[in-house]
Formats: structure tokens, sequence, C-alpha cells
């Protein structure tokens, strides 16, 4: 797995995936230390979370910590990748169903995604990543490329099976799929990253679902002579 070294280098864990994964227990203790390493991260951001302090609020002994991972880039990574696939497992699944109408399924993705990136932990980790990227500028390629990217191609994938099936008109899916995502960023998204003052319960989360939905629809439906 490839991460930001503590000086803001690209680097490799170490058996960072590798370690811990033969048996329960050290699988147990890996996820014991991604747990600490999150709650330190959150706290006091990238650069202001020490690998002792990781170790001691996760428990464990700093050898302990540096048989799981070579380093806080590693470790960040790792609890970066575990966040990202566990909370972008509905929207993979969603992404996956072809049972449902198009305007419902881009409902659904755009309700779903609003709700995740306004949760507490991804609010966090953007806010991290956004402070510290210059200092440590592969921070921005740990999120793109477990967070951002990930929703990206999942989307990407089922907008190209809708134009297949001659449900969109799309040239560019990928782009498209970008452009949806830009979409979901809007009104509600943006205001709470910057702590403004906004509706966010689930009503207003479907409504402007709905918009973007429709509003994405108005550009890409097949338009019949």
């Amino acid at each position: 797995m490839t991460g930001i070294m503590d000086d803001g280098s690209a680097g490799t864990s170490a058996g960072a995936d590798e370690a811990g994964s033969a048996d329960p227990a050290g699988c147990a203790k890996r996820e014991q230390i991604l747990k600490g390493a999150g709650t330190v991260f959150l706290a006091n951001g990238y650069e202001g979370a020490s690998m002792s302090r990781i170790a001691q609020m996760a428990g464990v002994s700093k050898g302990t910590l540096y048989n799981h991972f070579d380093g806080k880039a590693s470790l960040f990574s790792a609890f970066f990748d575990e966040q990202a696939r566990c909370r972008l497992a509905p929207i993979v699944a969603l992404s996956r169903s072809d049972g449902q109408s198009v305007r419902l399924t881009l409902v659904r993705f755009a309700d779903m995604t609003i709700h995740l990136l306004i949760s507490p932990m991804a609010l966090g980790l953007y806010r991290i990543i956004i402070g510290e990227v210059e200092k440590f500028p592969n921070l921005a390629d740990t999120f793109w490329r477990y967070g951002f990217d990930r929703t990206l191609g999942n989307l990407t994938e089922f907008l190209t099976r809708s134009v297949a099936r001659g449900e969109l008109d799309i040239a560019d899916p990928a782009l498209s799929a970008e452009q949806f995502l830009l979409m979901c960023q809007t009104r509600i998204v943006q205001r709470r990253r910057f702590r403004l003052s906004v509706d966010d319960s689930d009503a207003a989360i479907a409504e402007l679902a709905g918009f973007i939905a429709d509003s994405f629809l108005k550009i890409y439906e097949p338009r019949h002579q």
C-alpha cells in the first residue's frame, strides 16, 4: 500500500496489510491500532499525531505498533482505506445494482453520497487533508485514491452500463460521473465543511438528491426524434 511518509514523501507500508492478517489475534490487534489511530488523527490532525500517542490510545506498545505499520504515513493510509471501504460499501452495492430505474439509482446515489460527506468522520478527514496538504502533499493522493476515486469508478461503471442499454446518452462516463459527484457537494456539503448554518435534515438531503438527479438527467437523457 502506498502511503505518505512522515516528511510528506511517498512511502510503502512494510507489511501493513500482511501484518496481523494470518491469524485472528493479529487482525484484532490491527483493528485496535486503527481505531486508536483514528481517534488521534481526528483530534490532533496528521502532523500533530505522534506514534507514541497513537500507541497509548490503542493500548499497545510502540514495538507492537511498528510490527504492524512502519510509520505514521502507512498507518494513516491504512486507517483511511478501512474507513473508505466500510463507508462506501452501500454505494458500491447500489452502483452494481440494475434492478431499478436510472433516476431512482441516481437519487439514492446522491442521497447516500451527501450523507456520507457530511458525516463527522468524513468532515474530519477532509479538514485534515485540506489543512495539511501543503506540508504533506501526498495526503491528497491518499484521499483521492481511497475515497473520491473509488466512488468515481463505481459511478462511472453504472453510467457506462446505462449508456449501453440506451438509457443515457453520455460521451465520457468518467467525466460525467465526476460532474455528478461535484453536484452532490453543492449547498449542504460545502456549507457543512465550512461550519456554516444549513438545513442538513434527511428531508433537505432527499430534496437536494432529487434535484441533482433530475438536473443530471436533463443533460444526459437520450433525445428521441
